[in-house]
């Protein structure tokens, strides 16, 4: 199954978009939004699905968001949900069109993640949380941009174009996710899937005013997300607000046996904990962030103005101190790494994926992965393979693994005396295209605030906190939990969400 290399589903087959015109504005609504409508008999899943399609035809050829999308196939979904809800059944997702990270399997669609090497593979099954999607009724439909092999942080790094920032289309939307949280910022969909290696679901959703949402580790499945760092990698959630945050994750959360880094944890009712009492609640906030050099004035401020706000609705703030915090960049990207030099091995021109012949094995895996990776992926292949080379992995492979304990003690010590941690979810807004491309230390820096989280293995939600002056940009919140503490961060981000308007703004497209 060969699919043709265009964007924005521009190859579409026309005839299947004749349907008569939905109401307006479905594609912007919420899950719960949608649900209620959807079983009122109001709107019917075909006509849901048809204001996203319609909406990624408006737009997506300025931000593309989406690398390929079967419109066919997702209207048949979407026929079937409508036959469900006819017959008088429920689930969570019923009806709803949710996009997919090229990162994540889908049977019999095309998993490229974002690179040449991979440019015209199918998977021939559905990762864990696919068939959880379906299992819920969700109408799973479209693949959406990343960076290559998740490497990065502004989707520059896609083999196929860079995604742009819905509310600028001269800045970055943020990596490694950036599709995903494009089309849920501009309402090509109702909700997407990405995955969180050092913040690459939480930094997209700051950039681009969305919800993002990254579970603990182990909280959900693995199986069928293409790894970039195993120890680090966690499939989570875009989304409009936080109670679809908290429906999402009650989805696809769960024991798998097949992921052997799965934890068989109980799964709370997460829209349960949405009570909206935050009252006697301490948030940390952490010394080592907010002396960052580099935060930019109107994030610090517009995080400064959210705790105050948090604080009103009854929590009380405590000054806590994260004293390995300098050290998080160099270990996370020792790590990661290392882990990509290891995983990425598997590409070699031999199973499956691009194929470039040479006279010897060793000259076709040259000519492969040559041809085959971008620069960023390379030159992580190149650093992993050198921390972990005889003479240098004590020094620094070993020692990063070390300086990651320390990291995660110190979180564990604070959540003993607080319930949650506040940080900024990045550094600055979204930057321009290309004004970080040519040097990777500083598009690294563009995750400091979030890379500590994997690296610690506990959740993380990032949700709007307020806007830049000029140009009007979105800022994000980063809340922090304790392992499998995803029910207190979402109270708590759901309690301030509703005290403010920030996640009701909508960019001009």
């Amino acid at each position: 199954m060969r699919l043709p290399r265009q964007t924005a589903c521009s190859w579409y087959p026309r005839s299947l978009s004749e349907s008569p015109s939905p109401p307006a504005m479905l594609n912007s609504l919420t899950i719960s939004e949608l649900t209620s409508r959807l079983h009122s008999r109001e709107v019917t899943a075909r006509q849901v699905l048809q204001a996203c399609l319609d909406q990624i035809r408006r737009v997506d050829g300025r931000l593309h968001a989406f690398l390929a999308c079967d419109e066919a196939e997702a209207l048949t979904q979407a026929d079937a949900a409508d036959r469900r809800i006819a017959a008088g059944e429920t689930a969570p997702l019923l009806g709803i069109p949710i996009a997919l990270k090229d990162v994540i399997a889908v049977k019999d669609q095309r998993l490229s993640c974002g690179s040449k090497i991979l440019e015209n593979f199918v998977s021939p099954y559905d990762a864990t949380v696919t068939e959880k999607l379906r299992t819920a009724g969700a109408v799973v439909f479209g693949r959406v941009n990343m960076d290559e092999f998740a490497m990065g942080s502004s989707t520059e790094n896609s083999a196929f174009g860079t995604s742009r920032n819905p509310w600028d289309a001269d800045r970055i939307p943020g990596g490694s996710s950036g599709g995903s949280a494009v089309a849920v910022a501009a309402d090509e969909c109702i909700a997407s899937l990405g995955s969180d290696t050092g913040g690459s679901i939480r930094q997209p959703a700051a950039l681009c005013g969305c919800v993002g949402l990254k579970p603990t580790y182990g909280r959900v499945s693995r199986y069928g997300l293409v790894a970039y760092a195993s120890s680090l990698d966690q499939i989570g959630s875009f989304s409009r607000d936080v109670r679809d945050a908290a429906t999402l994750l009650g989805v696809i959360s769960g024991h798998d046996r097949r992921d052997s880094t799965s934890v068989p944890e109980p799964v709370p009712d997460y829209p349960a904990a949405l009570t909206g009492d935050i009252k006697g609640m301490k948030i940390g906030l952490p010394k080592e962030y907010l002396a960052t050099q580099g935060l930019d004035p109107e994030v610090k401020s517009a995080v400064d103005t959210a705790v105050s706000r948090l604080q009103e609705l009854g929590a009380e703030p405590v000054e806590i101190s994260l004293p390995h915090t300098d050290y998080a960049v160099a270990t996370y990207y020792i790590i990661a790494t290392a882990e990509a030099s290891a995983n990425l091995a598997r590409f070699d021109g031999i199973r499956y994926g691009l194929r470039v012949d040479g006279k010897d094995p060793t000259e076709l895996y040259s000519n492969t992965r040559g041809q085959g990776f971008g620069d960023e992926v390379k030159r992580r292949i190149i650093l992993g393979t050198y921390v972990l080379s005889s003479g240098y992995y004590d020094a620094y492979y070993l020692r990063a693994q070390k300086v990651r304990t320390l990291i995660r003690q110190d979180f564990l010590k604070a959540f003993e005396t607080v319930d949650a941690i506040v940080t900024p979810t990045t550094p600055t807004a979204a930057f321009k295209v290309g004004e970080k491309s040519e040097d990777p230390l500083q598009m690294y820096l563009s995750d400091i605030f979030t890379l500590s989280c994997n690296l610690a293995g506990i959740c993380g939600v990032s949700i709007p906190c307020g806007f830049t002056g000029s140009p009007r940009l979105p800022i994000g919140l980063q809340l922090l939990g304790k392992p499998f503490g995803e029910e207190t961060i979402l109270r708590i981000a759901h309690a301030y969400e509703q005290g403010t308007e920030w996640h009701r703004q909508k960019p001009a497209l």
